[in-house]
């Protein structure tokens, strides 16, 4: 599995800490380990429908212990149905075993499934189901037109009470209501009794149906638990622990389905089990995109969260590992640049880099910047947010009042926006609108993915403002304000299939993120006047 390099190396230097895999820019010996990887992958033919589809691969130099260097090589999951291939690390633990423990109980669960279908499938099932559906409807019907010729009769009575009151014309006008409701009520009985035996009928069939789905359930979980403490996971230190302890301490306790199974924790594995110290780690697409995610054939990627996030935290315990890249966002000494100001609201140009509002680790933001230069302000002072790597105009309130008549107005799309960005690609047409629903990757957060399922509804409309060198100067007027909106609709197959330049999360990493805010126009909460504030961007 180890692979030494085909070209020469010996003038590339090794870098001092081992790659911080959840934000990284690929070292050059990571970057010439996944060329020859790619060129490995080109020639597999046999493979090619498949890896057209998409995988992630991975690549991990190593040195050995008498300080050669070489690398591994990785996919996550399974490749053309096996975790097993020769120029690849083995799987932490292979689901695949012929006699083990996992496709001998997914044999049993895939019985139940066909029990399942099997009754769904009967013929009498069907039968009785289709015939209780149009008897409850003929039923509802029949009984309602009943209950309306009462109401009829009922009105036809009154009529003739007033015009004949004798006392032998009530008693017939009584004893014809009592008949009336009478047969109201045998109907009523008789379509409920022949509706509940029908009930009957369709839940012997639909109770062992349930008793199966119990039994499925019960099944399941039980071996996804076996199967999560099957991955003994290794760290630097030669510590060993299995998933579901590694996982306690998250927030859902249970590993997700396929952790384990990504390409990163199966190259340390391997690393450690050899003996064989981790150099740098880095991870590419090969392949067409998901429909949710965003992935672009031949670009680098961080390490997911979800799944990797507490693993990779375990594993590279004892590794000496560059410190979180994002960790220090916001220039020390630098100042914000105020483009409009009055005695009761102010607009900002927020510099790339720089967190809206306090992070996790409460580091430097926009927030405490203001706070600290308006002490007698009161509210959240902070109207809206940009994303970190985002520059551009940030509106901000000195007063709870303002606060809340500015969000108003966002929360009515009565302010008018306008970003301009710099796109890796040519976007073929002058305008257009996006409309592609957006929600959070809940196995890669903070990344977002579009979902027609699950998602918000998410609309951008554009127009092309510069196109060269394969590049599209671009200007955006988001009608919703959903996060990543402009870089997902900008980077998804289905939106303009053009990444922003510079993105790492959605393309490909850069000096920055070329994405600006440049435009800002709102009514002025106290005075009523429309401001319009404009500040072009650097790039």
């Amino acid at each position: 599995m180890f692979h030494s390099f085909t070209k020469r190396i010996s003038h590339i230097a090794l870098p001092e800490r081992f790659t911080f895999p959840f934000c990284y820019t690929p070292h050059p010996l990571c970057i010439e380990a996944a060329n020859e990887l790619q060129e490995y992958i080109k020639s597999q033919i046999l493979w090619a429908e498949e890896l057209n589809r998409g995988k992630m691969f991975g690549v991990l130099v190593v040195r050995t212990d008498t300080g050669g260097i070489g690398y591994l090589a990785s996919f996550s999951g399974t490749l053309a149905g096996s975790y097993r291939h020769s120029y690849f690390v083995p799987p932490i633990y292979d689901l695949l075993q012929p006699n083990g423990f996992f496709k001998i109980e997914e044999e049993k669960i895939s019985t139940i499934n066909a029990k399942i279908e099997q009754i769904r499938a009967d013929v009498y099932y069907q039968e009785y189901k289709n015939l209780l559906e149009k008897e409850k409807t003929y039923s509802f019907q029949l009984l309602n037109d009943a209950k309306v010729s009462l109401i009829e009769a009922k009105k036809k009575r009154e009529i003739r009470r007033s015009v004949y009151p004798e006392e032998a014309e009530l008693r017939e006008m009584v004893r014809e209501s009592q008949y009336q409701k009478a047969e109201y009520k045998r109907l009523e009985r008789y379509w409920k009794k022949r509706i509940s035996d029908l009930y009957e009928r369709v839940d012997i069939y639909e109770k062992e149906i349930e008793k199966l789905k119990v039994e499925r359930k019960r099944r399941s979980a039980t071996l996804q638990q076996q199967l999560f403490a099957q991955f003994k996971i290794l760290n630097a230190r030669g510590e060993i622990k299995d998933l579901c302890t590694i996982f306690e301490e998250e927030v859902h306790k249970i590993p997700p389905a396929g952790a384990g199974e990504c390409a990163a924790p199966k190259l340390l594995q391997y690393a450690y089990l050899n003996h064989l110290e981790p150099v740098a780690m880095a991870e590419f697409w090969w392949g067409d995109s998901p429909k949710t995610e965003i992935r672009r054939h031949g670009y680098f990627y961080p390490s997911c969260k979800g799944k990797c996030g507490p693993i990779l935290k375990y594993m590279l315990q004892g590794l000496n590992v560059e410190p979180n890249p994002l960790s220090n966002v916001c220039g020390v000494g630098t100042e914000l640049e105020i483009v409009y100001e009055d005695e009761y609201l102010l607009v900002i140009n927020k510099p790339e880099g720089w967190l809206s509002v306090p992070g996790k680790n409460n580091a430097d933001s926009v927030f405490r910047r203001i706070r600290e230069r308006y002490p007698a302000a009161t509210g959240p002072m902070i109207v809206h947010r940009l994303d970190m790597s985002t520059s551009g105009l940030l509106l901000i309130a000195k007063t709870k009042e303002v606060h809340q008549n500015l969000q108003a107005q966002f929360k009515k799309r009565t302010i008018k926006k306008r970003y301009v960005a710099l796109l890796d690609g040519i976007v073929p047409y002058d305008e257009g609108i996006i409309n592609l629903p957006i929600c959070v990757n809940p196995d890669d957060r903070p990344r977002q993915m579009v979902s027609w399922e699950y998602g918000k509804p998410a609309i951008t409309r554009y127009e092309v403002l510069d196109r060269s060198r394969n590049r599209t100067r671009i200007a955006f007027y988001p009608v919703t304000g959903r996060t990543h909106q402009l870089r997902v609709h900008a980077a998804h197959s289905q939106g303009l299939n053009c990444p922003i330049a510079g993105d790492r999360l959605y393309g490909r990493e850069s000096d920055r993120l070329y994405l600006h805010a440049e435009y800002l126009e709102f009514e002025h909460p106290i005075s009523s006047e429309i401001i319009r504030v404009e500040k072009s961007p650097s790039f």
